[in-house]
């Protein structure tokens, strides 16, 4: 990790320092000022691992940090647009202060905002920016995502030489979740005329298996020979284009990208499946979307959402997390450094000897 970052990051924890002593003065509770409240927390799906492993322990593990009597509602929608809104209706029903909203369509979410906003409870959109009243928003720069995605498999293609000798497939994300069309935006200004795309693919709910058989079909309409890299959105469906590549007999793989540092991600950069992932800083975002909650609750400002996105309704206050691109050298300096993964997480079958190679123990 750079200088940069590594200064971006002090700023940051000297800011959550800064808020968290302010929002643990002047009450009775031991861990807070505030007399407690119940804060709903909607996660949008579980086959992206970090949902349930950082998201949901994290962000509460800093809600109970600040308020002690806090209580976290929590609710998984496993990708159903329709019951997450249930879920988001009956914790308003239970009285909940505040809402967390990772939304499985950010369209769609804009009615369970409004509800929220009639009852006069604040809303946090975490991750994905929903429509409609939405008080705090809290991600990565999602462009700048795309674009580092779109530069490592350019740097992947050029290392076997012309970038338009052959053949890019990109495989991106979910078509209702706006983070994947920033990060297909942001891929797109940097392979735009730099490689010939063969096929490209939206592929709905983040699935693993819509993502195989969506190579599968890539491979049968270019060819196995003349596909020399692949653009992948998240780790979930480079795993799908990687087996669907096994599958029919690649002699060698092609670059790929990925994102989120799943542990089967990870390990794939180890053994040279996968050429680079996107390693998001999970922790302070869960923290930052912990403090904002209880700020929220608390009826306070947070300060550090000193951003403006505009989401259709209005221009929300926000923060965005720094996230960066890793290729095998630089994952003991970030992943294993920085305590997201173990070495005994991911120096298992295959990926064991790469360990050894790179000094991860």
């Amino acid at each position: 990790m750079d200088k940069k970052v590594s200064r971006l990051f002090a700023a940051g924890a000297v800011a959550a320092l800064a808020f968290g002593a302010a929002a643990c003065g002047g009450g009775s509770d031991s861990a807070g000022g505030s007399s407690g409240g119940k804060i709903g927390l909607l996660l949008p799906e579980t086959k992206t691992a970090r949902y349930e492993s950082f998201d949901r322990p994290l962000i509460t593990q800093r809600i109970k940090q600040l308020c002690a009597k806090c209580e976290v509602d929590y609710q998984n929608a496993d990708q159903d647009a329709n019951k997450q809104l249930s879920q988001g209706e009956a914790m308003l029903n239970e009285g909940v202060k505040v809402l967390i909203l990772d939304a499985v369509d950010t369209k769609a979410a804009g009615a369970l905002t409004a509800k929220a906003k009639a009852k006069n409870v604040p809303v946090l959109a975490y991750d994905r920016l929903a429509e409609g009243p939405v008080d705090y928003y809290v991600s990565f720069d999602n462009f700048n995502i795309g674009v580092q995605q779109g530069k490592a498999i350019l740097a992947g293609v050029k290392k076997g030489g012309d970038p338009k000798r052959g053949k890019i497939v990109m495989i991106n994300g979910s078509p209702t979740d706006p983070n994947a069309a920033d990060f297909k935006k942001g891929a797109h200004s940097v392979l735009d005329g730099q490689v010939n795309i063969g096929k490209e693919y939206d592929t709905p709910d983040w699935s693993p298996d819509k993502a195989q058989s969506e190579m599968e079909g890539a491979i049968s309409a270019l060819g196995k020979d003349n596909i020399i890299g692949v653009y992948a959105a998240n780790d979930g469906t480079a795993g799908g284009a990687i087996a669907a590549m096994k599958a029919a007999g690649f002699k060698k793989l092609p670059p790929v990208t990925g994102q989120d540092a799943e542990v089967t991600g990870i390990q794939r950069v180890l053994t040279g499946e996968q050429y680079a992932d996107i390693y998001k800083e999970y922790k302070p975002q869960a923290k930052t979307a912990g403090e904002m909650a209880v700020a929220l609750l608390q009826g306070k400002k947070y300060p550090q959402a000193n951003k403006k996105v505009n989401n259709g309704t209005a221009d929300v206050p926000s923060v965005f997390v720094p996230a960066n691109a890793i290729t095998r050298d630089q994952i003991k300096d970030t992943i294993i450094k920085d305590g997201i993964w173990k070495a005994s997480d991911l120096c298992k079958g295959d990926a064991a000897a790469d360990c050894k190679e790179l000094g991860i123990s």
